[in-house]
């Protein structure tokens, strides 16, 4: 199943931008938009991720939104 058919793992109705390459929950791996911005506003960002639209549209999230410096991975492979 392609990313663009897949939904959000967490509110099962938006579309996936990026997928958590290590989950404490393997149930919870694609995030949409919504659901990404409110896990880095709660504190618990991913921090191993993969883009999935080609934009690098959580990697602004996590600039605009994360007030933890932290390290985080883009995995491009």
């Amino acid at each position: 199943m392609g990313a663009h058919r897949r939904k959000c793992d967490w509110c099962d109705s938006g579309t996936p931008i990026v997928r958590d390459m290590e989950p404490v929950n393997p149930d919870y791996q694609y995030w949409c938009e919504e659901c990404a911005r409110a896990l880095i506003i709660k504190g618990d960002p991913i921090e191993t991720y993969r883009e999935l639209e080609g934009e690098p549209i959580y990697g602004r999230l996590l600039d605009e939104h994360c007030t933890l410096k932290r390290f985080y991975s883009f995995a491009t492979a």
